[in-house]
């Protein structure tokens, strides 16, 4: 499982980033993580499994799809807030069908 965070300037999901990929570690999941920015990461969407944005760049979710057929979703803002990376993950793993 692929997962890409996207947010505006690529930091503000670095906290979100760190958390997810030790929680696929611990949860033996074969997987990786990266955030990018929004401009460097649509030259790159069709790498990844699900492409999340965080809630500062929901705005740009009808242009992702626009782009790309793999799965867009916005992170919620209570979870992207507290860095709630279970939470997170379970959104990227209901989305793409439970793998």
């Amino acid at each position: 499982m692929k997962i890409l965070l996207v947010c505006s300037a690529g930091m503000s999901t670095s906290l979100v980033e760190s958390k997810m990929k030790k929680l696929l570690k611990k949860r033996e999941i074969e997987g990786k993580v990266q955030a990018l920015d929004s401009g460097s990461a649509k030259s790159i969407l069709e790498k990844w499994d699900i492409i999340m944005l965080g809630p500062q760049v929901s705005f740009m979710e009808s242009e992702f799809k626009e782009i790309t057929n793999k799965p867009v979703v916005i992170i919620p803002p209570q979870f992207y807030a507290m860095a709630k990376s279970e939470e997170i993950l379970e959104i990227a793993i209901k989305k793409l069908g439970g793998k």
